[in-house]
């Protein structure tokens, strides 16, 4: 294995020059056309973007409630209603092909590109060079994922100016790391390409062979929301798994009235503790799961599935005073900071540092406690509806 060059050792500028034209001649050593090299990594450069995101910790911790508030907000199941509709034909081809029902197909796509319309800040090859390069327990993963990225683009399925993505090296519409790409991605519409970035059909099965692959069966639910006994002390985890028929001898209860009875096995998630929502999640809610590793991840993609296919939100409420926004409601906080004098930047409904700087200097000004956090009660206080 190649030695790793560290960033920080010559000058990031310097240390990632000698580490990208030592992964160039690993891609060439690996048949991988000397042009297509050249045009995926001569422009890369240090950038220190993606070595903060990959750092371990995030400024501060996503509440579930704004998460799911951001996700899943009515702009996004409305596009998602209208797409079920639009690709009708598709989808149930797909369907058909690989038995993953079309609405929870479609709501991956939502969830992770806001289907197909974001498709990320970051160049793949650039954003992978970064991550080889810098060292740490991970680098071999993603110079093999940077190594995985020119051979799709030798392969000719995505054209090289095409790779745009995660910070990570996810990209697409529906956003695959490149090993998942080259194992899972499907030539739906048979035209000899395998490509994610501008063919839905693709992008579509792809998704669906992906939670196939990940144990996906049709026709069982991914979960259902319940009610726990006063002062439940059970096991909590979607490993814990038991039949819905003991979950009921242990006290809980369909939240939509429906009997809990049965077979199928489910384990027990309190993704805001047990005053929050809770929920029995299935080996479907695993699949989900696998997309992102990320359980408020399967929850989004869980309810915005329920949601455009005439299904009902969850029952009970978030616990907090302070919901959180959509992203029109994200937008128009924006324009009301700026108007108001506290921010200066892009209005463009995204919150990083400096949407969060200004947030905390709003709520010192009307007298709430400077979290930073894009809520309801400052959204409120500057005069939102």
């Amino acid at each position: 294995m190649a030695a790793v060059v560290v960033l920080t050792n010559a000058g990031p500028a310097q240390a990632i020059d000698a580490c990208v034209a030592r992964l160039s001649r690993e891609a060439e050593a690996q048949g991988i056309r000397p042009d297509i090299i050249a045009r995926m990594l001569a422009t890369a450069k240090a950038d220190e973007r993606v070595i903060r995101f990959s750092s371990s910790q995030p400024e501060y911790e996503t509440p579930i409630w704004d998460y799911m508030a951001f996700l899943v907000d009515e702009q996004r199941i409305k596009d998602g209603e209208a797409l079920l509709k639009q690709h009708a034909r598709t989808l149930a081809a797909v369907e058909k092909a690989f038995g993953v029902e079309r609405h929870v197909v479609v709501a991956v796509w939502g969830i992770e590109s806001d289907y197909g319309k974001a498709k990320g800040d970051f160049y793949t090859p650039h954003a992978l060079a970064n991550l080889a390069c810098a060292g740490g327990r991970r680098a071999s993963y993603f110079r093999d994922e940077l190594m995985k990225t020119l051979l799709i683009a030798n392969r000719g399925d995505v054209p090289v100016d095409k790779f745009q993505g995660s910070w990570a090296g996810a990209f697409g519409q529906t956003q695959f790391m490149p090993t998942t790409y080259l194992r899972l991605a499907v030539d739906f519409d048979r035209d000899g390409r395998k490509d994610l970035v501008d063919t839905t059909a693709d992008a579509l099965a792809s998704t669906a062979n992906f939670l196939k692959d990940a144990g996906w069966e049709k026709g069982r639910a991914w979960g259902y929301e319940v009610k726990l006994p006063a002062g439940y002390k059970g096991p909590v985890g979607r490993r814990e798994r038991a039949t819905l028929a003991t979950w009921a001898k242990r006290g809980l209860v369909r939240l939509d009235g429906k009997a809990l009875s049965g077979g199928l096995e489910a384990g027990l998630i309190l993704p805001a503790g047990n005053s929050g929502p809770a929920f029995l999640v299935t080996r479907n809610f695993d699949a989900l799961f696998s997309y992102n590793a990320s359980q408020s991840y399967g929850l989004a993609i869980a309810l915005l599935s329920q949601l455009i296919s005439g299904g009902e939100p969850f029952k009970a409420a978030w616990p907090t005073e302070d919901p959180g926004l959509s992203r029109a409601q994200r937008l128009n906080l924006q324009k009301r900071l700026a108007e108001k004098g506290f921010y200066n930047d892009e209005i463009d409904g995204r919150v990083g540092p400096a949407t969060r700087e200004a947030i905390k200097r709003a709520e010192a000004n009307y007298g709430l406690q400077p979290t930073g956090r894009p809520g309801y009660r400052i959204y409120q206080a500057l005069g939102g509806d």
